[in-house]
Formats: C-alpha cells, structure tokens, sequence
C-alpha cells in the first residue's frame, strides 16, 4: 500500500497533538517506491537503533544535559544532527517526516519528555513545509512485517553493551586496572555533533570506537591504558579517579587539544572511567 502524498504537499504546520499515524505498509510503500523525499526519524536508544533499525533512518539522541538546558525546547540541530540531512529538510528536499519508537500506536502513549515526543515539538516548531507522522506500532512492528527493510538484528561479537562486567573481547583485559561498573554500560552520549561523552568501558571497545567515527581520544585517568595507539590519537591527562582530583588545571589544554582537531573537521569523543562522569573523563576526536 502507497501513501498518497498529493496531499502531503499542501499541508501546512500541524498542533503537536494531531500528528497522525503511518502504518507499516504505507511506509514501505514510501521508502520502496519513488515517491517524494521521506526521512525517517528513529527515536529509540543509541543500543536499540545500533542493534538495528529501519534503512536509512536516521537516529536522534541527544544528551541529558542539552535536554536539561533545552528545557523542552530543543533545535532542529538538536534533533538532526547531521547537517547534510538537516539542509536537505530545510531545503524542502522531503515532504514528509515519519517518527518511530519502540511500539507506539500514537501520540498519547508518548510520555511528554520522550525523545519522540521532544522531536515532534522541535519539528512542529520548525516545519520545514513536512508533513509529521508517528509509525504506527514502532520498529517492532514494522521490523516484523518487513525485516527485508531492515539492517541485520544480530550485530558483530561484542558490539551489543550487556550488562556484564567481563572485559570487552577487543582490547587487552589483561592490561587494564579499570573494572567499569554496571550503572556505566549505557551507550555513548552526544553532547555536541563533534563531542561524546562515555566510559572507559567505551573506550576499550574499538567496534563501537569505528562505528560512531573516532579518531583520537583524551584519556583522563591514572591507570587506563591507551587501548588502541596504532588506530587512534590519544591525549592522556593523568589524574587520579576520585572525587578530590582538581582537573581544572588541564582544562586548557585540553581544549586547545580538541580545538587543534575541530578545525581539521575532527568529532570528539568523550568518555569518563569508572568513579563516573563528573570527575574522570576522556575525550575522544574524530
């Protein structure tokens, strides 16, 4: 089934609350035929939508500090972060946005600081001449109905973050000290388009280092080992991991250290070891 999207074109910016539905198969119908431009927004976690997710979607995450700051009123740059794609929607290269959860049916069994509900907002706010839609039962359904659309479920040895404290197979767990803990196995935070917060346990994992696009990293700890020196740039600022540690007196260097990279069209890499994010952190440049 084809959605017929005459009408799409002549919709006009829509109240949050009547953003309707998509079923699987008028979606299908869109991405299969050669219909006009669809982007399709998938809200789930960084670990769901890594796992797999529809083709060509595109992920939207964004920090618990950029959604504290936000307040709920966050930027289209927020939600798109890349900036390619966010031209082409602003440009009216797409007619319409289709969001995606786990299994919601519809707006009201969204909770009001969702990821998806946060987008829908931004983009009722920012049109961009689309029409929105909410995917009627989420991935789970439509991965379901149409697993063909769909990157493989079964992701490469390792990259799947269990809640395990066993050293990830990619680096030497015979050379590091630094035994991350179970509250630290979420996935990477963006915090800026070119900046990730994470842990050590992140570090350590090369897999998941490629797949997010790094490059070089800032280790912040005494006793973590630089995992992969052949494959990335390492910045080390050895400090104890404690909450008595006084990091304040590296900060310029290692701004000047991420500002070096930026300017070379680096993204940056956080992540922090294993006492938590606010005291030992290390950033990692792409």
């Amino acid at each position: 089934t084809h959605l017929d999207l005459t009408s799409i074109s002549r919709c006009s910016t829509m109240v949050i609350m009547e953003v309707p539905t998509i079923s699987c198969a008028s979606l299908h119908g869109l991405l299969d035929g050669d219909a006009p431009g669809c982007l399709v927004l998938d809200c789930r976690s960084f670990l769901s939508f890594n796992s797999s997710h529809i083709s060509g979607s595109t992920n939207v995450r964004f920090s618990t500090i950029v959604r504290r700051r936000a307040r709920g009123a966050l930027g289209l740059e927020h939600i798109v972060l890349n900036e390619e794609t966010r031209n082409r929607l602003l440009s009216g290269e797409y007619q319409s946005v289709v969001l995606l959860d786990d299994r919601s049916t519809d707006l009201g069994q969204v909770k009001k600081d969702a990821t998806l509900m946060l987008a829908v907002t931004a983009l009722c706010r920012n049109p961009c001449g689309v029409c929105l839609f909410l995917l009627n039962g989420g991935f789970e359904k439509f991965s379901s109905q149409y697993p063909e659309m769909c990157t493989k479920p079964c992701p490469p040895q390792g990259l799947s973050l269990s809640l395990s404290s066993r050293q990830p197979e990619s680096a030497d767990s015979t050379s590091s000290p630094c035994n991350t803990p179970l509250y630290d196995q979420g996935g990477p935070v963006e915090i800026l388009p070119f900046l990730y917060l994470g842990s050590a346990y992140h570090a350590s994992r090369k897999d998941m280092l490629d797949m997010l696009g790094i490059t070089a990293l800032i280790n912040v700890s005494a006793n973590c080992p630089n995992h992969f020196e052949d494959s990335f740039l390492y910045k080390s600022i050895p400090v104890e991991d404690n909450h008595k540690a006084d990091i304040s007196s590296w900060f310029n260097e290692a701004i000047e250290f991420i500002g070096e990279h930026t300017q070379n069209k680096y993204t940056a890499f956080f992540t922090q070891q294993n006492v938590g994010a606010d005291h030992s952190c290390c950033h990692s440049v792409c």
